[in-house]
């Protein structure tokens, strides 16, 4: 959100360049499901797009549960991504039963032509995964077999959208997610984020993974819309953490190396991946980083018809230790270095932002005000209890997409995700500013104009370096500000990854600034910030940490012939979990085994690439 009080000290000013920049970060969430996805309706939800937006613009809704509901601060963005097979089958299903206007509506009238095209034999029907959810009504059949209907659900869909964009005040971009499952061999899930209007996104329709479940049939798709349209549009993964090793692996969809051609359209079409979510976080994994102190962060160790949350566990079987490499960003990031030698291209170029994958239509990511994954886990004395509580409490309350764009627009937005200016929250809204260069001097992070320094300096997150000097190594310009309704901050972190020559792939992190230097050990190691949660009463003081952190950090070990990421992670202090404000507001005994009360909430900010000429 605008602010002066950042712009002031943080200093977003354009004095020091003739060239414009960013200015405001911009708050949103790209991945947010209504009752028009067939699993969100099946567990409940009513909601349509409709109220997604008046929700995510701050504006007071009735939840599925008949519960009132509102965000503490609007959103700048959104994406409604309903699940493109069988987008609104079993809500239009509902609403001819229960709605009589709906009947005289042109979605209504070509849903009854659908299901007597269906009736007299003029469409297949098809066993369907999902169909088991609702088999006397046929309607997945129905959406997947008749384009009439389909096409009317999606131009209804970017309808609702053009009508709530608003540019300068709230975006609303046109959207879907592509999900094949995992019976179709490769559940590696998309969220598919138009620039443009219904004008344009009208002329096709969504291709879902009854049309293909292969990413690269998903890639041509995206190709021929912009070449048809002259629109843009990006696909973003999700959940790689839940893919079984598929997301990033180092074969495509056939099997096959990767090929340049390959590794181009991948990294032209996916510059983005969402790190965190309701359904875990997918920055790292304990396994993988065993000396990242912070790597346990809600991690779900697989997908067993749901996750399995594994608190501080850094040993899993030999078949998901073998997978775990390609499911998490950081990795993958790593394995992008050795394509990238290969193949002079990096596929696994990826930016960073967080976004809820709510299926209430209520993008919520605030622990005191979470709304859960379904309308079966709003908020109710018995959500970590009933017959979902294996997951219920597992769900993380996470996550947003933070943008520095140069306005709140579909075309400013989206060329800010294309260059990944942006970076992930678990839910805090954080100000960070993240930039990499070889002249920054320690005088810059006092600086009132530290992101104008910055940009004529450097680049900012989502850039690139190259060239550095003799002896020169890459140094960062960092600055972090708390969230002004939320917890301090405990430290900054850089996360580097680097490749040798011989082709190892290491990472390492450092502690480039923290809230007190006293708790500094003589070996460099930090000692933890404390924790002032009050159990008692889900509540926590700001005693601790530290409002802002600014700091120019140097790599102590650059080695010039050598590939590398660098990415900032920004720690708060301990703050309630969601669960635990559920236990105090609805004086909850005894809990479920292992249930965490405390989460320590954090950022994550798109890489800098370091490539040697």
């Amino acid at each position: 959100m605008k602010s002066a009080l950042f712009t002031f000290l943080i200093g977003w000013s354009l004095s020091t360049l003739a060239v414009e920049h960013p200015t405001d970060v911009y708050w949103g969430d790209t991945h947010v499901h209504t009752a028009l996805s067939g699993d969100a309706f099946a567990n409940g939800t009513r909601l349509e797009p409709l109220s997604a937006y008046q929700f995510a613009r701050g504006e007071e809704v009735k939840t599925s549960t008949g519960q009132t509901a509102r965000l503490t601060r609007s959103l700048d963005f959104i994406v409604v991504a309903d699940h493109g097979n069988n987008i609104g089958a079993a809500y239009s299903r509902h609403e001819l039963e229960d709605n009589p206007d709906f009947r005289d509506s042109k979605l209504g009238k070509a849903w009854l032509a659908a299901r007597l095209a269906l009736a007299n034999g003029h469409i297949d029907e098809k066993a369907l995964t999902e169909g088991s959810l609702l088999p006397a009504h046929r309607s997945w059949q129905i959406s997947v077999r008749y384009p009439l209907f389909r096409s009317l659900v999606w131009e209804r869909i970017g309808e609702i959208a053009d009508q709530f964009n608003e540019p300068g005040r709230f975006t609303a971009f046109i959207g879907y997610e592509w999900t094949p499952s995992f019976e179709e061999g490769r559940a590696e899930h998309r969220v598919i984020l138009f620039r443009d209007s219904a004008s344009l996104t009208d002329q096709v329709l969504p291709f879902t993974s009854y049309d293909s479940a292969h990413v690269e049939d998903l890639w041509s798709f995206l190709s021929r819309y912009e070449a048809k349209t002259g629109g843009r549009v990006i696909s973003i993964p999700h959940n790689s953490n839940l893919t079984s090793g598929a997301m990033f692996a180092i074969k495509d969809s056939y099997g096959f190396d990767f090929t340049p051609e390959y590794a181009n359209l991948r990294a032209r079409f996916e510059p983005l991946v969402e790190a965190t979510q309701i359904k875990g976080d997918s920055e790292t994994h304990p396994f993988l980083s065993p000396d990242d102190s912070f790597a346990d962060f809600e991690t779900w160790n697989g997908w067993n018809g749901w996750g399995n949350l594994v608190s501080g566990n850094k040993t899993v079987s030999s078949a998901r230790g073998e997978a775990i490499p390609y499911e998490y960003v950081r990795s993958a990031l790593k394995l992008g270095l050795t394509q990238a030698s290969n193949l002079d291209i990096n596929p696994f170029k990826l930016g960073m932002i967080g976004s809820t994958d709510s299926h209430t239509a209520l993008a919520s990511a605030d622990d005191a005000n979470f709304w859960g994954k379904m309308a079966s886990a709003e908020p109710s004395p018995d959500r970590i209890f009933n017959t979902r509580a294996a997951i219920n409490w597992q769900m993380n309350a996470a996550g947003y997409a933070a943008v520095w764009a140069l306005d709140n627009t579909r075309e400013a937005l989206f060329e800010a995700m294309e260059r990944r200016e942006t970076y992930a929250s678990t839910g805090p809204r954080m100000t960070v500013r993240f930039f990499g260069g070889y002249t920054f001097s320690e005088q810059d992070a006092d600086a009132r104009d530290l992101a104008g320094i910055g940009y004529a300096k450097g680049v900012p997150m989502g850039g690139d370096l190259y060239n550095p000097g003799v002896n020169q190594s890459p140094s960062f310009l960092i600055a972090a500000m708390k969230d002004p309704l939320g917890a301090n901050l405990d430290r900054i972190q850089v996360v580097k990854g680097w490749r040798s020559q011989s082709g190892q792939l290491y990472e390492k992190i450092y502690d480039v600034a923290v809230s007190d230097s006293q708790r500094i050990n003589a070996d460099g190691s930090v000692r933890a910030v404390g924790d002032t949660v009050d159990r008692q009463n889900a509540t926590y003081s700001n005693s601790i940490g530290t409002t802002q952190m600014r700091v120019v950090w140097q790599d102590p070990n650059f080695n010039p012939d050598e590939m590398a990421f660098y990415y900032a992670r920004i720690l708060q202090i301990p703050t309630p979990r969601w669960t635990l404000y559920d236990v105090v507001r609805y004086g909850l005994k005894k809990l479920p085994e292992g249930m965490p009360l405390i989460t320590q909430e954090r950022a994550y900010t798109s890489p800098i690439w370091y490539t040697p000429e």
